[in-house]
């Protein structure tokens, strides 16, 4: 359905067996996990947690040690180091240590630096549930980069959708807004972040670049439209 990144928390709505199903704090999104993918966390933290700006990591795969266990692990982009000083990272008894590249969003979104991040993904493989560079879905795509510049959209397309002001025209849309697109039951299937000179990049198959118009999505190898354009949205 979705997958959990470093530094997500949740609340356990549920156990059976060795399963928990939890409801991430960031999106709301509900779903199962192995018990074993877990940290216990207190309600304390949790909540401070809430509170905290969160620091993100910024390399496309990054390495954290479990300085507890003497266990390093590969964490990929967007995952969250919640830390004031600097790579050191303690949540209950365990403590962290970060290898690579963070990053802090302003507050102030730049549209180049959007796309520049979306572009960080390309050519990552699709995968459905995916919000990794190692494999994304469509939704998991817009959430990710719009998390690095500190906007936090919902999971699914057809939740992000109810975000945002409402475009009229492709004309009005400017680089890094988002376009959504239906399937022949007029349902939210999929979305993409919108590039200047009538392109957009989403996923499908991977992460990359197509044509894009009034119509939807034109895909140059399938000489085809692949995606009918339902509506644009400005999320910033």
């Amino acid at each position: 359905m979705t997958q959990l990144l470093f530094g997500e928390y949740f609340e356990i709505t549920e156990e059976y067996k060795n399963w928990l199903r939890v409801r991430s704090a960031l999106d709301g999104y509900e779903g199962w996990i192995d018990v074993k993918q877990q940290l216990p966390i207190s309600k304390e933290t949790y909540q401070s947690l809430k509170k905290q700006v969160p620091v993100y990591s910024a390399d496309i795969v990054g390495v954290m040690t479990d300085e507890t266990d003497n266990v390093s692990f590969p964490v990929t982009i967007g995952s969250i180091l919640f830390t004031n000083r600097g790579k050191e990272i303690s949540i209950e008894k365990k403590k962290y240590s970060y290898q690579g590249n963070t990053l802090s969003p302003s507050g102030k979104v730049k549209r180049s630096e959007l796309v520049e991040d979306a572009f960080m993904f390309l050519n990552a493989p699709y995968l459905w549930g995916g919000r990794t560079p190692l494999g994304i879905d469509c939704s998991g795509f817009t959430q990710m980069v719009y998390r690095l510049n500190g906007i936090n959209l919902s999971r699914d397309a057809n939740q992000q959708v109810e975000q945002g002001q409402a475009l009229s025209f492709p004309e009005e849309a400017e680089a890094g807004d988002l376009a959504f697109f239906d399937n022949e039951e007029g349902n939210i299937t999929h979305v993409g972040i919108v590039l200047e000179n009538g392109q957009i990049i989403h996923a499908s198959g991977k992460v990359h670049v197509d044509k894009f118009d009034h119509i939807g999505i034109y895909s140059e190898a399938q000489k085809r439209y692949t995606h009918s354009l339902r509506v644009l949205k400005k999320m910033f």
